[in-house]
């Protein structure tokens, strides 16, 4: 078993709060802001290492920039890279999973959980590209993950002044990164889909406007890639996606805030799938997606 570093298992084990630090210990705005104007050159492993972990606090951070493109663009770039030891990687997943399955306290902007789960996509990545968790880490990620995005209720996408939440879109990358992933089986692919199900439609009357149909979408799509269903499945699961209910029927969207938020939420999910499907060079993927999507659409006025 690999032992941690002394360094980087003490911003593990302490306390949120205590550690709670942005910009991080050693480290000022500029100097971070000159790190991303440099692309995030930084020769230095464990320096880069310790940063990585440092910059988990700045997730929260009321500063968009600072948040999503120092702290989020930084950690993917250097993943991206595989310029993060493995110890580091391992220390991200363990600070970042738990915030999946629960929000970390005293977030009021509502930022660090979703941008916790967009940072939990390139772990999640990692692992896909040379796989590292075991399986009963990746199945507990499975769960997480789909606990995650089947629970935003926060449909705040993009804000001036305040930048990205975008929950759901969030959640999807995260579910995206483990749906191609060839370790997992059916069962946990159906985990991750049901999620995305969930979703399809928002909650509480929200009609999306940034983009999450497309994301959810993304999820779908390559998961039929991996061709563990067939065709027969996927008509019978988009069928479902496309019923109205708890609408009478589709024409009855026209009368309610709500019914018509349903009524643009699932035919927008359905036209980005159906858009990936027709682009795609699978023939048989498109064999076995467009028509059951093509049903689906039918009858949505």
């Amino acid at each position: 078993m690999r032992l941690l570093p002394l360094a980087l298992l003490l911003i593990l084990v302490m306390p949120t709060a205590a550690r709670a630090a942005c910009p991080p210990d050693g480290w000022t705005v500029e100097e971070l802001e000159a790190l991303r104007a440099g692309e995030f050159k930084l020769d230095d492993a464990a320096r880069r290492d310790e940063l990585a972990l440092g910059l988990l606090d700045c997730l929260g951070d009321a500063d968009p920039v600072l948040r999503d493109g120092t702290a989020f663009e930084g950690l993917s770039r250097w993943m991206r890279a595989k310029s993060l030891s493995p110890a580091t990687l391992a220390a991200l997943r363990e600070r970042l999973q738990p915030e999946l399955a629960a929000a970390a306290p005293g977030d009021a902007l509502g930022v660090r959980q979703p941008f916790a789960a967009l940072v939990m996509s390139e772990v999640a990545r990692t692992d896909r590209v040379d796989p590292w968790l075991t399986p009963y880490q990746r199945a507990g990620l499975v769960n997480d993950a789909a606990t995650y995005l089947s629970g935003v209720r926060d449909y705040r996408g993009f804000i001036d002044g305040q930048g990205w939440r975008h929950g759901v879109a969030h959640g999807s990358d995260v579910a995206l990164q483990l749906v191609v992933n060839p370790a997992l089986d059916r069962a946990q692919v159906d985990t991750l889909l049901a999620a995305v199900r969930s979703q399809v439609v928002a909650a509480d009357g929200h009609a999306y406007i940034h983009g999450e149909p497309g994301r959810l979408a993304r999820v779908v799509f390559f998961a039929a890639q991996r061709d563990l269903h067939d065709a027969a499945h996927w008509q019978a699961w988009l069928k479902d996606v496309a019923a109205p209910g708890p609408l009478e029927a589709w024409n009855a969207a026209f009368t309610s805030e709500a019914g018509l938020a349903r009524l643009h939420d699932t035919r927008a999910f359905l036209q980005a799938l159906l858009a990936l499907t027709v682009r795609t060079d699978d023939a048989k993927l498109r064999e076995r997606l467009q028509p059951a999507i093509l049903a689906a659409l039918e009858p949505i006025p």
